[in-house]
Parts: C-alpha cells; structure tokens; sequence
C-alpha cells in the first residue's frame, strides 16, 4: 500500500531518470488500492495543483516516487474523508512545510460530543466546464453532443461533477472503436435504473433526522452502488463469453 508523504521537498522534484514513471506505470501502481483511477483522474489532479510531475523535451509526464505517494494520498483523502480538492490540497503543502497538522475533518463539538456533520447537497468535487474540457481533452462540439444524449449532465449552476472526466474519457475510449455517443443512450438509461434502485433502498436513511443515519445511509449506497457495478460487469462479460483481468 501506498504510505503517506511526509515532509521534505516539494513534490515534482528532481530525480534520476531510474526512478521516473509514466503515467500509465502509475496508473498500474496505483490500481491495486484505487482500480477506478483512471489517467485522465490523474491528468485532472495535475491540473488542480495537487501534483507537478516533471516534463520531458517532448512533454511526457514523468512522475517520481514521491509523486506516486502524494496521489495516493489525495485519492485516499477523496475516498475516505470526502474532503475537496481545495482543503486536501492546503492540507498536504502544510505538510510539505513541515507543519504539525490534523487530518481535516468534517464535525462539530456538542455537549463533549463529536457530531458528523452530514451536507445535505452532494458532496462530489465539482469542476468547471472549462476545466472538464482541459482534463477531458475533448472540445465544445463534443461535450454539447454527449450533454445532449444525457452521457454528461451539469449541475444547475454549470458546473459538474468531477466524475464526469472518467465518463468523458471513456467515451472517448469507445469512440476508438467505431462505438458512438448515440449508441450509449441505453447504457446511461440502465445506469440511471440501477442507481434508482439504490436510491429507493437508502431513501428511507436519507430522509434520516439523525445526522449518523445518513451517513450511514451514505456508506450503503457506495456499497450498493460497488455491487452493481460488479454486477452489470460480470453480465456483460457472461453474455461476451470473454474474461476481463
């Protein structure tokens, strides 16, 4: 597993050619605790400045071991702590500084007692439009087509959330293989049954009084949400006949 940087240097520093990765080696690496990291998450934390990979003449990413652990890090504080961007990113250049710093956390003090503090609205980071289009690297006329097959969707405000530059890529990804952003309707209209069906079983925790209930109601949708997905995989591969690794 990957530990945690400690202090030191800034990250993105120098370092022999030996020990320099590419993005795709740290794809590898990182997948064996994160396997719904994908590069364009990477490219998209890059250009967030949570970390500053080296460049060649030819403008490949070479990524250090230290670079390697601080995405780790901001995968992990995503993952576990559903902290923003903005609150990990301060909290690992006080690290770097070699300040003596808490982990942030999301609670309050009442009667002695720590209460987890719940967001009522989503709690996903949320990036811009022109941010989605740099980390996607696709242009206008495309992310208005998948927008208006329903394959992207925008908050009310315009933003979206940073999920979306997974879909973005992958639907890029298919596009290689002649698989159009029409031809994807049915699967983000089976996406959006399988994730009602999630919704209609934590409905009754989400609607919770008790801050820890929804938590909990939190905690058991991404369970729910991880065994269809594993599900809806196994089928695809079923009905193929083909085994992925």
């Amino acid at each position: 597993m990957l530990q945690t940087p400690g202090g030191g240097a800034g990250h993105g520093t120098a370092a022999t050619d030996s020990g320099l990765m590419s993005i795709g080696t740290v794809l590898n690496v990182l997948r064996d605790e994160f396997p719904e990291v994908t590069i364009s998450k990477i490219r998209f934390l890059e250009s967030e400045g949570l970390i500053e990979p080296q460049r060649t003449p030819s403008g490949y990413r070479k990524f250090s071991e230290r670079d390697v652990e601080r995405l780790g890090h901001v995968l992990r504080m995503q993952r576990d702590h559903y902290l923003p961007l903005k609150v990990i990113r301060e909290h690992l250049d006080a690290m770097e500084r070699g300040d003596a710093v808490a982990l942030p956390t999301v609670g309050r003090q009442r009667d002695g007692e720590t209460v987890l503090e719940v967001p009522e609205g989503p709690t996903a980071v949320r990036i811009g439009r022109a941010e989605l289009l740099a980390a996607a690297e696709i242009g206008e006329s495309e992310l208005a087509e998948w927008e208006s097959y329903g394959l992207i969707t925008p908050f009310p405000d315009g933003a979206y959330d940073a999920e979306a530059v997974t879909v973005a890529a992958l639907v890029v990804e298919l596009g290689r293989f002649g698989i159009e952003p029409r031809h994807l309707r049915a699967m983000k209209a089976a996406a959006d049954r399988e994730a009602g069906l999630v919704d209609q079983v934590v409905a009754p925790l989400k609607r919770h009084r008790n801050p820890q209930t929804r938590a909990h109601a939190e905690a058991r949708a991404k369970e729910l949400a991880g065994l269809t997905v594993k599900l809806h995989a196994a089928l695809v591969q079923t009905a193929l006949g083909v085994r992925l690794p």
